[in-house]
């Protein structure tokens, strides 16, 4: 972060100091939302939450070295040296900030949504531009009203291009973080179940997602899902540069003749307005397509050569616990999948599952939430998908994943196993786990199922 004074933060925030403090002219360089954390010379930022108030860790974070706090109240007591603004609401003030402070960066900033895939297309869409240009870009999933803001406080005058992922699970929120990226360049990767538990319909996530083009730029270039029916019912109420991304004959930009090595990489053909050849990704699974034609589509936008664009594809790197690939000793393979799951993504999971040329397959699969009365139906789904797509072998964990379990029983599915919890899966791991086995391991965050990848390394020995 550049320096910003605390006089300029307090304009910008319409807040007034508190105590004995004087020095509006000291300069501050980082700003925090983690008491345990803090750096010496910070602007703490104390949130509140349902099950949280961080005004409870003021004085924490000042006797940790922080230089001075927003607050919504007065305090009892004021640490000298340090300084206090008030303000209404700190979220609010902290959105405010990153607002005016990304104001003084004249650059492109790409911003993108959708049910699936926003992560890693963003990791992919920054590993291209990357090659060009320095770039800031959310960091893991930090991809909400707090994560969005600390983003952008983290812009320097080094940066010369940002890519900021943007997550919703009510109506309003993209809108709320679309105001504050204001993009150049916009992308929605699909339309799928997540948080269905909220909106209802698909139709009423759509509505939500297209959210980010309410505070785009006038001259905003669109980059969208060309195989997905209802991004496509966007296509004539849209008043920008669009292009159309996919599988699908006539899309701007095409992907065919996919091979995978089943082990780390894959190749396709493809078109776009500017070349025609084979890309390699260094990733498995045919729905990487989106990601890497999104990235190819933003980086002919921005000017890069066709060796820049293949070469940041070959250089992406997923974030963790996003279909991390960890390969054992006596040819044992996990797909750390971990980070999150809906229908969609469980389904693309359990595709490059069986696309692997392992010969023993097992799926260790958890809960997926915020899927409301839908989830018995939609969990019964993946189990029913199981069975069609040559997998060996079920590890289904959670009391939602019960319904995977009894639909994958009527499934031709050799082995399949129920656990209720994450602690009696243990020995069913022991049971499954051999030899030439390739395992993913894939539920929502909620169910912390890095425990059970930690828990099949324990089981292992690091490969030679």
């Amino acid at each position: 972060m550049e320096a910003i004074t605390i006089r300029e933060i307090m304009e910008v925030v319409g807040g007034h100091m508190l105590g004995e403090f004087h020095d509006l002219d000291r300069e501050i360089t980082r700003v925090e939302t983690d008491s345990r954390t803090i750096h010496e010379g910070s602007l703490f930022v104390p949130l509140s939450g349902e099950r949280f108030d961080g005004h409870a860790y003021i004085n924490a974070a000042l006797e940790g070295g922080a230089a001075g706090c927003f607050t919504q109240r007065e305090r009892e007591s004021y640490l000298p040296g340090k300084f206090y603004i008030k303000v209404a609401n700190t979220g609010r003030a902290l959105r405010d900030l990153a607002k005016h402070y990304k104001s003084k960066f004249h650059i492109p900033f790409v911003a993108l949504t959708g049910s699936v895939g926003k992560t890693t297309t963003k990791d992919m869409v920054a590993a291209v531009l990357g090659e060009k240009f320095k770039v800031l870009k959310t960091e893991g999933n930090l991809n909400n009203d707090i994560g969005v803001p600390m983003t952008l406080l983290r812009l320097n005058r080094e940066h010369e291009i940002a890519v900021l992922e943007l997550g919703m699970n009510h109506a309003g929120e993209i809108d709320y973080l679309s105001d504050i990226v204001e993009p150049d360049v916009a992308l929605i990767t699909n339309v799928g179940d997540s948080h269905i538990e909220f909106f209802g319909t698909r139709e009423k996530i759509l509505e939500a997602k297209s959210e980010i083009f309410h505070h785009a730029k006038k001259d905003c270039f669109v980059v969208l899902n060309g195989d997905d029916p209802l991004l496509r019912s966007l296509e004539p109420k849209l008043p920008f540069e669009t292009v159309w991304c996919g599988g699908s004959e006539g899309l701007d930009y095409r992907a065919s003749d996919i091979v995978s090595d089943g082990k780390s990489h894959m190749t396709c053909r493809v078109k776009t307005p500017r070349m025609e050849g084979t890309v390699e990704i260094p990733a498995l699974g045919e729905h990487m397509i989106y990601p890497t034609l999104m990235a190819m589509a933003v980086g002919e936008h921005f000017g890069l050569t066709e060796k820049e664009i293949v070469d940041g594809v070959l250089h992406f790197a997923p974030t963790k616990m996003r279909m991390n690939i960890i390969h054992r000793a006596d040819d044992i393979t996990i797909l750390n999948d971990t980070y999150n799951a809906n229908p969609q993504s469980m389904r693309a999971a359990v595709e490059v599952l069986s696309n692997t040329k392992a010969e023993h397959k097992v799926a260790v699969l958890g809960d997926m939430f915020e899927l409301g009365p839908l989830a018995p139906v939609l969990h019964a789904g993946v189990g029913e998908y199981l069975g069609k797509v040559g997998i060996d072998c079920l590890v289904a964990v959670g009391e939602l994943a019960k319904h995977i379990y009894d639909a994958a029983k009527l499934s031709p599915l050799e082995e399949v196993y129920y656990c209720p919890d994450k602690e009696s899966a243990h020995s069913v791991l022991d049971q499954v786990l051999r030899p030439h086995t390739t395992v993913l391991v894939k539920a929502s965050r909620g169910m912390a199922f890095e425990d059970l990848v930690e828990y099949l390394k324990s089981k292992t020995k690091e490969a030679e």
